[in-house]
C-alpha cells in the first residue's frame, strides 16, 4: 500500500514535479495533474515520452509501449 502524496502545487513530490516539467510530460491545458489515473511513459532512458489523461483509452496507451521497451 502507498500512502497518499501531493502531486500539484508547492507541496508536490519531487518525482511528479519532475515528470510535469519534462517536455513530453506537459499538459495540453496546464501542467497540473487534473484527476486521478493521469499517467506518464518513461523510457528505458529515464526521459518522458509521452503524458495521457485519464479519459486516454488503455488500448491506445498499450500500442506506444512497445516503442518503448
Amino acid at each position: 500500500m502507498f500512502s497518499k502524496i501531493e502531486v500539484n502545487g508547492d507541496g508536490a513530490h519531487p518525482l511528479w514535479k519532475w515528470m510535469k516539467e519534462q517536455p513530453k510530460g506537459r499538459g495540453t491545458l496546464g501542467n497540473a495533474i487534473k484527476w486521478n489515473f493521469t499517467k506518464f511513459l518513461i523510457n528505458r532512458e529515464g526521459l518522458v515520452v509521452k503524458r495521457f489523461s485519464p479519459m486516454d483509452d488503455p488500448v491506445v496507451i498499450e500500442k506506444d509501449l512497445p516503442n518503448y521497451l
